[in-house]
């Protein structure tokens, strides 16, 4: 039997159609509060009025084969420039949205002053070395106290206290490996700076700009008949970073290029397609009673959505646990590969991930030689974990919300969601599991068939964070 040896405290939530692939979230920082008014920073180069040439390459992130034409060619267009407007009103002139969504359905406002300039992403962290190629040479820098040694080809290096690479209208290619080198493509300019023995780099670069490297990524590649899930995708990354301006001022940059916010590769998985998404929806953010919301986003939410609880944070009325389900009652998210999930763990295995996983999930139970049980005590309301207790032979532990996950990381990777049930089964834990990530704010794979099914991207995004309002920026 499967829950034939150990006592398990088992919630009996009877698991429906479940959902895709692994966010690889970060447990999220919650950004600053709004940054006051304040000047661009200093070497931040006004946005560039230059287009920006994609590459041609093979490069792509893995997702659904593209089935458009279309999908596949880079486009080159300048950043978006916007009509000047008042203060606020309906959008009358300008990039008009895109599909038939009505112009009154979003409001039009001009830019603040703090939030026109351009984006500073962290796409190099505390790195030991880093190649560039700009303006057909190629650079090799490393870090020494403090200093940025930068060698020219195979000149002598040179000692500077930063590098700038900017060249108009061009990308710049950097990376740590050569092989990336060869085809990656950042817009703007890169700062390359050092702390001690370590290298950052950060690009300065125009929020549209930004955003054709980060929708590639983040959903995928979708061909036209998913249009609005790209749409979707753009409106919710850029009030993301916009979200994010000035929340990282001690790290020297504004958001970071991998999943503690979110994946940026600079232009080199563009497509016509992507680009033409970013276009559509220049602008266009999302906020609530007058402030950008926190656009939290996920793979796979397997029929239902989470709220903040499941990082132990106070709930925000536009992030809901919500069913998220057809007419029919089976997930949007269905098409997902991880509808259905299982992970089996030996007695000894989970012994030993537990004690590695130990101090990254709290627990104060480091030296125990068995796992005598795994309760789950009580749920959040779409019925992921809120608190899972662990019965050791030195004591009781517990694992909160979505930290369950890391619990029994393995190899690097943790569970899919902390949407799942357990228990033990000839000599090892057997867990069944729904959904990829935290569960939080939108669904990308439910995204992605209710654009399938005709839902433009306004009708999207007030079902993921409802009571929101529409809003484009405008210069």
């Amino acid at each position: 039997m499967f829950f034939g040896r150990l006592k398990i405290w088992l919630c009996l939530l009877a698991f429906s159609a479940i959902a895709f692939a692994d966010d690889g979230f970060d447990l999220p920082e919650m950004p600053a509060p709004a940054p006051k008014p304040a000047e661009a920073p200093k070497d931040a180069p006004a946005p560039s009025q230059t287009p920006v040439q994609a590459p041609v390459t093979s490069a792509a992130p893995a997702t659904a084969p593209d089935t458009d034409d279309e999908a596949d060619a880079p486009l080159n267009f300048a950043p978006i420039e916007a009509t000047t407007v008042s203060e606020s009103g309906n959008v009358t002139s300008g990039n008009a949205p895109a599909g038939n969504i009505a112009a009154s359905a979003i409001h039009a406002k001009k830019i603040p002053a703090y939030l026109n300039r351009p984006v500073r992403v962290g796409i190099f962290v505390d790195v030991k070395e880093l190649l560039v190629k700009n303006g057909g040479s190629e650079y090799h820098l490393t870090a020494s106290s403090g200093k940025v040694k930068v060698a020219k080809g195979k000149s002598r290096p040179e000692t500077v206290s930063a590098k700038v690479f900017n060249q108009e209208g061009r990308c710049t290619s950097i990376s740590t490996d050569k092989k990336s080198l060869a085809y990656n493509c950042y817009p703007g300019s890169i700062k390359v700076s050092a702390k001690g023995n370590s290298l950052t780099a950060v690009n300065t670069v125009d929020v549209e700009q930004y955003l054709r490297g980060v929708i590639p990524y983040e959903i995928g590649k979708l061909d036209s008949s998913r249009f609005s899930a790209l749409e979707a995708q753009a409106v919710a990354a850029r009030t993301y970073a916009y979200k994010h301006f000035g929340s990282r001022e001690a790290a020297g940059f504004d958001i970071y290029a991998d999943t503690k916010d979110q994946v940026y590769k600079g232009l080199t998985s563009a497509t016509a397609l992507t680009d033409k998404a970013v276009r559509n929806t220049a602008g266009i953010v999302m906020m609530y009673n007058g402030e950008f919301i926190i656009a939290y986003y996920h793979s796979t939410c397997g029929g239902e959505t989470e709220t903040l609880a499941t990082w132990g944070r106070e709930d925000l009325p536009y992030l809901q646990s919500k069913p998220d389900l057809r007419p029919d009652g089976t997930p949007w998210c269905s098409e997902s590969s991880y509808s259905q999930w299982e992970r089996k763990f030996s007695e000894k295995e989970t012994v030993a991930l537990f004690k590695q996983n130990a101090k990254e999930v709290k627990s104060k139970i480091t030296n125990f030689s068995e796992v005598r049980s795994i309760s789950i005590l009580d749920t959040l309301p779409s019925g992921r974990i809120l608190t899972l207790e662990i019965d050791t032979d030195k004591g009781v532990f517990q694992v909160m919300g979505d930290k369950v996950r890391w619990l029994f990381k393995k190899n690097g990777s943790i569970l899919p969601s902390s949407f799942f049930r357990i228990g033990y089964d000839e000599g090892g834990w057997v867990i069944r599991g729904k959904g990829f990530g935290h569960g939080v704010g939108m669904c990308q794979m439910g995204v992605r068939a209710r654009a399938a099914a005709g839902q433009d991207f306004a009708t999207i995004l007030t079902h993921y964070y409802p009571g929101i309002t529409l809003e484009k920026f405008e210069r």
